[in-house]
């Protein structure tokens, strides 16, 4: 989502945002893909539902979102890419709580920090995102 800003983002706002979503999710890849190799797991494998818009995994979107964003220009994809941006934040935190609330989950260290930043990172971000989509201007008739 974020690699369609640039283009097709007319609020600079919303540019500078998925810009700096890209560089947080590229580094929180790296760190599960490192995480998941020193445990001897292939990233490629346990982590194929990110790059495949898997739907199953909570926040992900449909293919036809995708399409959607993909063909919005201007406002309307401003519109789209922060409530579809929420909707994958959105599912960040859920994965979190359900970490949280597995009875044993989240021993581990470096898991309970990544979790941790994951789960305050994204609260923040959707609330920064809430308020941008209420400072756009109101949607026009189709």
């Amino acid at each position: 989502m974020a690699a369609l800003a640039p283009a097709r983002a007319a609020s600079n706002s919303v540019k500078i945002l998925a810009e700096r979503i890209a560089v947080s999710q590229q580094d929180e890849i790296a760190l599960a893909e490192t995480w998941l190799k020193d445990r001897g797991h292939h990233p490629a494998h346990d982590m194929s539902g990110h790059s495949g818009h898997d739907t199953t995994m909570p926040g992900m979107l449909s293919a036809a979102q995708m399409a959607e964003l993909a063909r919005a220009t201007g406002a309307e994809f401003d519109r789209l890419f922060l409530a579809f941006m929420i909707q994958h934040h959105r599912g960040s935190l859920s994965m979190v709580s359900e970490l949280f609330a597995t009875d044993g989950a989240a021993q581990d260290e470096t898991v309970f920090r990544f979790a941790s930043d994951v789960n305050v990172d994204q609260a923040t971000e959707i609330a920064r995102m809430e308020q941008m989509l209420t400072t756009l201007a109101p949607r026009e008739s189709r």
